[in-house]
């Protein structure tokens, strides 16, 4: 079975994953800093105040073997990876932050922000992931419209 197939089995898991680990990084996450909240003001976030980020060595996996193979044969999780957004929960690799990440991540922000939330937009981008692929996505290539230096 193709994993467009499977998404609609794995979507209410992976919601779930990703509103847990959301919640987690709100809560042990830091506010952005002044120069970081124009940033994520530059792309268009309604509420940037909203937003928190969490430096992290290694990035939380699901506990769901299926619902973790399915993201790494989507191209989700992976060690190439360098940060995640879930709601207004930034989530970036040690060593990775950088301008450009973050206007990039804070775009995704706005993204759940026009989904109305991490269920409505992993809907639309995992169903978008499984069509054609993370790289001709058009929430990455949004994304990486709106990075700045």
């Amino acid at each position: 079975m193709s994993l467009e197939a499977w998404l609609p089995q794995l979507l209410p898991g992976a919601v779930a994953w990703a509103e847990t680990v959301a919640a987690d990084a709100a809560a042990t996450g830091r506010a952005l800093s002044n120069s970081e909240l124009s940033v994520a003001s530059r792309v268009g976030i309604r509420f940037p105040e909203m937003i928190r980020l969490r430096i992290l060595h290694q990035f939380p996996v699901p506990e769901d073997p299926r619902l973790e193979e399915a993201a790494r044969q989507l191209g989700l999780l992976g060690p190439e990876m360098r940060g995640l957004t879930l709601g207004y929960s930034i989530l970036v690799r040690e060593g990775c932050l950088s301008t450009r990440l973050l206007s990039h991540e804070c775009r995704h922000v706005y993204q759940y922000e026009q989904a109305g939330g991490i269920a409505g937009f992993l809907s639309e981008y995992l169903q978008s992931v499984a069509r054609v692929g993370c790289d001709d996505l058009p929430f990455e290539e949004d994304a990486r419209a709106h990075e700045v230096e």
